[in-house]
C-alpha cells in the first residue's frame, strides 16, 4: 500500500481509477481526527465506486488517522492537514482536481478551495460539521483521539493538546474555515444536508446561502434517496469536475 513522505510525516493513500482519466477527485473521509479511508464505509454509496469508472479518485488517511503519521508542532491545525492533502497531490502529479469531503472533509474542501485557488474545479460537501449548540461534543471527540496518540507524542504537554483542540473546534460556524472563506469561494458547491449533532443542518443551510455558487440536497441518505444523490454528484462532477 502507497506511502508519501514529507517533512516527517507519511502518508497513506489509494489511487483508483482508470490511468487515463483526465480529471481527478480528492476525497476526504469523515471521522473527525480519525479521518480514514475505511470510514468512507459509512457512507450510503461508496464515492471511490461511484467516481471511479471515469475519474482518478485518490483517498488518504489524515495524519495520526489509520495507517498515517505526523508530528504534533505547536501551532497544530488545519493548516497541517491542508498542506497534507496538496503535497499528496503535488506528489501525484495532479495539476487541477475536485474534492469531496465527508464530515470533517466539508472545512477540507473549503480551506483548499481557498488554498488552491485557480486549481480547485469544484467541490462537494456531505454534512459538514460545524457549530450548533455542540462544542462539548466535538471537544470530547477530540480529548478521545488525543488520548490514544499521546503515546505516541510525548512531547505534546497538556496544554499544547488544549490549544490544538480549541484551534480544530473552537471556531463559531463551519469548523476549520470562516464566513468569510466560504462567502469568496467562487467555485461551483454540491452541499448535501447534515442532520445530527456532528452534523447541523444548520451549517449547510447556512454553507449554502453564503457561497456564490451553490446547489443544495435535502434528501440523499434514505434508501429511496441514495441513488439519486450518487447521480447528482457524478452528473456535477462531470460538469465541474
Amino acid at each position: 500500500m502507497p506511502s508519501f513522505e514529507r517533512d516527517g510525516v507519511s502518508i497513506h493513500y489509494e489511487v483508483h481509477g482508470p490511468e487515463d482519466a483526465t480529471s481527478t477527485v480528492l476525497v476526504l473521509a469523515p471521522g473527525g481526527m480519525r479521518s480514514t479511508i475505511e470510514a468512507l464505509s459509512r457512507m450510503p454509496w461508496s464515492p471511490v465506486e461511484g467516481l471511479a469508472d471515469r475519474h482518478r479518485v485518490v483517498v488518504m488517511d489524515q495524519r495520526n488517522a489509520g495507517r498515517s503519521r505526523g508530528p504534533i508542532g505547536p501551532e497544530a491545525g488545519w493548516a497541517d492537514y491542508t498542506a497534507d492533502q496538496l503535497a499528496l497531490l503535488d506528489h501525484l502529479g495532479v495539476e487541477d482536481f475536485a474534492a469531496l469531503g465527508v464530515c470533517i472533509g466539508g472545512p477540507f474542501v473549503v480551506r483548499l478551495a481557498r488554498a488552491a485557488k485557480g486549481r480547485m474545479r469544484a467541490g462537494v460537501m456531505f454534512q459538514p460539521i460545524g457549530l450548533s449548540d455542540n462544542r462539548e461534543t466535538f471537544y470530547a471527540l477530540f480529548d478521545g483521539w488525543a488520548e490514544e496518540q499521546r503515546a505516541a507524542h510525548p512531547e505534546v504537554d497538556d496544554a499544547n493538546w488544549c490549544a490544538f483542540r480549541e484551534r480544530m473546534f473552537g471556531g463559531d460556524f463551519l469548523f476549520g474555515a470562516t464566513r468569510e472563506d466560504v462567502a469568496a469561494c467562487e467555485l461551483p458547491l454540491l452541499v448535501f444536508l447534515g442532520d445530527d449533532v456532528y452534523h447541523p443542518a444548520s451549517i449547510s443551510r447556512e454553507v449554502a446561502t453564503l457561497a456564490p455558487n451553490p446547489e443544495l440536497v435535502l434528501r440523499w441518505k434514505g434508501p429511496d434517496d441514495v441513488a439519486a444523490a450518487a447521480a447528482r454528484v457524478r452528473a456535477f462532477l462531470a460538469e465541474h469536475g
